[in-house]
Formats: C-alpha cells, sequence, structure tokens
C-alpha cells in the first residue's frame, strides 16, 4: 500500500531576479515497510526534495507545482497544523551531520525525552523511553550516556542519538539524509545495519538520500538515480545495479569503486566529456553535454518517462531501444 507518492513535482531556486530550477516533474513513491534511496552527485536535487517532504524547505525555494501525498494528505497545500501532526509521528528526519542537529547546551537524554513529552509522555515515563531508545540504537551504558551531552560522544555515537530521536515516536517514514557521509567507514556499515535492522523490527518506511550508490545497494530494496533533478532510472536495486539502462546510471556505477561487492560496473567511453556538474534545465535533457549516447533529439527534448519492464527510465535512447525491440 502506497505510503507517500510525489507527482510531478517541479522546483526552483529564486536566485536574485533569476530562478535557478532544481526539480523537474519529479515521481516518486513510497510503500509501507519499503526501503527507497534516492541517488546522485551533490546538486543533483535529491537534498532538496527530502526538505519539501517535511515543508522544511529554504525560503528562497519556490514550488511551481505538483503534489505531495502522504496518506492521501497533500502536504504542499497542507496548513502549518496539519503539518505539524504529520511531522515526527508521520514522518520524521535524520540529518548529515548530528552535531548541528543535537542542542549542545542539553543532554542528549533530554534532547529524547522532549520529543516524547510533547507527545504525551510524563516525565518520568518519557526518560525510561528515551533509556531504552538508547540502548536500541547501540549505545553503551545507556543510563549513564542519558546524562552525556553531545560534545562527549563520538561521530558515530551521536548519529545513533539522531535516530534515537527520528524513531521516538515510531514514524511510518524516516527520511535519512546522507546519515553516513561524515563517518568513517566501519562506523558507515554499523549505522546502515541500524536503519536496516530498525525499519525491519518498527515496520517503518525509509528514504535514504545518498551520493554512494554503495550505500544504496546495502540499505534499499529500490533505487531512484537523480540527475540535474530528474529523475533518470529508478527500480529494484538488485536490477539497476547489475544491468543498469541508463546512460548516467552506468557511469555513476562504472565511477565508484565498489570492491567485491558483486555490482555490475559498466565502463562508459567518456573521456572526451566533462563529467562534472548537473547539467542545465535550458532544453533536453540535463545529462545531454555529458552523455556519450546523446542524440539531437536530447539536446533539444526532455525525455519522457517510460516503463521499461519493472523500470521507469527517462531517456530517448532508451524509448528508442524499447520501440525498436516492439517492432
Amino acid at each position: 500500500m502506497r505510503l507517500l507518492e510525489i507527482e510531478d513535482l517541479s522546483a526552483s531556486y529564486l536566485i536574485g531576479k533569476r530562478k535557478e530550477k532544481v526539480l523537474k516533474k519529479v515521481n516518486l513513491s513510497i510503500n509501507r515497510g519499503e526501503r527507497v534511496a534516492i541517488v546522485g552527485e551533490s546538486g543533483s536535487g535529491k537534498s532538496t526534495l527530502a526538505s519539501i517532504l517535511l515543508r522544511l524547505e529554504p525560503e528562497n525555494l519556490l514550488i511551481e507545482g505538483g503534489k505531495v501525498l502522504f496518506e492521501g494528505i497533500d502536504l504542499i497545500s497542507a496548513g502549518e497544523e496539519e503539518l505539524e501532526k504529520v511531522r515526527g509521528r508521520g514522518i520524521s528526519v535524520i540529518l548529515q551531520n548530528p552535531s548541528s542537529s543535537l542542542d549542545p547546551l542539553y543532554t542528549v537524554g533530554e534532547q529524547i525525552s522532549e520529543a516524547l513529552r510533547e507527545n504525551g509522555y510524563g516525565k518520568d515515563e518519557a526518560k525510561r523511553e528515551a533509556v531504552e531508545l538508547l540502548r536500541s540504537v547501540g549505545i553503551p551504558n545507556p543510563e549513564k550516556r542519558y546524562n552525556s551531552y553531545p560534545h562527549q560522544l563520538s561521530g558515530g555515537q551521536k548519529q545513533r542519538v539522531a535516530i534515537a530521536i527520528a524513531i521516538a515516536l515510531r514514524p511510518k517514514l524516516i527520511v535519512a539524509d546522507e546519515p553516513t557521509s561524515a563517518l568513517d567507514v566501519s562506523t558507515q556499515t554499523q549505522i546502515i545495519e541500524l536503519l536496516n535492522g530498525l525499519t525491519r523490527e518498527y515496520r517503518t518506511s525509509l528514504l535514504l538520500i545518498t551520493h554512494d550508490i554503495g550505500v544504496a545497494y546495502d540499505a534499499s530494496d529500490r533505487i531512484v538515480v537523480m540527475y540535474g533533478g530528474m529523475v533518470m532510472e529508478e527500480g529494484k536495486t538488485e536490477e539497476v545495479v547489475r544491468e543498469p539502462i541508463h546512460p548516467y546510471t552506468s557511469y555513476l556505477l562504472s565511477s565508484i569503486p565498489l570492491g567485491n561487492s558483486g555490482i555490475k560496473s559498466l565502463k562508459m567511453e567518456a573521456s572526451r566529456r566533462i563529467l562534472q556538474g548537473n547539467g542545465s534545465f535550458a532544453e533536453g535533457c540535463p545529462f545531454y553535454n555529458k552523455c556519450p549516447l546523446s542524440s539531437e533529439r536530447c539536446s533539444k527534448e526532455a525525455p519522457r518517462r517510460i516503463l521499461v519492464g519493472n523500470r521507469a527510465i527517462s531517456c530517448w535512447k532508451a524509448e528508442a531501444e524499447v520501440v525498436r525491440n516492439v517492432q
């Protein structure tokens, strides 16, 4: 059953007197209990998309069209009172840098307890639950750590506390925005294992925002690949990483060292291209100038979203292949 449905979402940043497109007709859905990863380089629009889900987007972001439906409620048109009911119990967030999301003036236990007390828990009940939450996310000696301040914890422990706050009210959807990027590899693995375990235990849906397709592979059932504010490819994680269809997905996989993960790496003959940046929305496909398979049509006309088996693809070449195979 669908928990979240994003329909044709478009948005731009207002920079002085000009508008800079950041999202263009994004479509995405998340089912109950499903783990979905949005993968893309910096500037692809993935974090902007995450901010819109909680309606905590920057003031200079203009939402130009589309819907964001959470359990049937359109978060774009919802009032603040309705949004407050969704935040916490409906949707919660884990930010990239726990040092900035945790208040240095309060103990970690007080910060977890505060979230609980604001939602009906008594003082003693909130403290007991906070200790259990610290225990559930793997904080050693949680009774003692309840009274610790953020600066007394390691980066990995701070992120565990941030996760404890996020799951405190048993939300239906957790949005994790680059939750492992500031951590060492060993701690990254532990945090991903923790998120996987908690989503199974609480039957919570997960939307993981990451630039690391290896992290996405380990923590998602479905992958959404974004570039230049558009969804390039979407499908089951295992299928996308083993047999990518979109040229950008192939590039993304081939450019990241994946060790012995078993993910198929497809090299592209793109040395003559400048594989940096995230395209533009003047016309056509945002990946046009960097794609070795591009045609004149790609420069003039934005690709349509088509279904190829269990995949959703935005690529004129992929569409041409489908038509050719049908004929």
